[in-house]
């Protein structure tokens, strides 16, 4: 969602909304949001057990309001949009999004598997990195 908020201004994309869902709604995970502050993101702190942050990458737009959430949240569309799997468990999970009108898995691992080891912060932002070039390069090329 992050990124590809990103990239559609950076390349003037108009007409592009991004969301976010998952299978369930738990919290934005700390460790994903410390790598996006350390690649730029301005991302102010945040409370509670599922922490609404506002997250902003530039001062000529508002920033994107990001907490966890089911894909089928009131928030989200709920019908004709495109639904972008990026984990590999929500993509075995969600083999049908009702309402989307395109579904796509770009998956990736989830840096989660380094949780707890001296590797950890290194996957987050290793994972952060990887999906904001390709999320670029994709939108470059609209």
């Amino acid at each position: 969602m992050i990124w590809a908020a990103v990239a559609a201004a950076v390349y003037g994309v108009e007409g592009v909304c991004t969301y976010s869902g998952g299978t369930e709604a738990t919290a934005f995970n700390p460790r994903a949001v410390t790598a996006l502050r350390s690649v730029g993101f301005r991302i102010p702190p945040a409370a509670g057990d599922n922490p609404t942050y506002r997250v902003s990458f530039s001062a000529d737009h508002q920033p994107l309001v990001c907490f966890s959430k089911v894909y089928d949240h009131p928030d989200n569309p709920d019908r004709d949009f495109a639904a972008i799997m990026t984990c590999a468990e929500a993509d075995d999970n969600c083999p049908f999004i009702p309402g989307a009108s395109f579904r796509l898995p770009l998956t990736y691992e989830d840096p989660k598997v380094a949780d707890g080891t001296a590797e950890e912060a290194s996957k987050y932002l290793e994972r952060t990195r990887q999906i904001g070039r390709e999320i670029l390069y994709v939108f470059s090329r609209l």
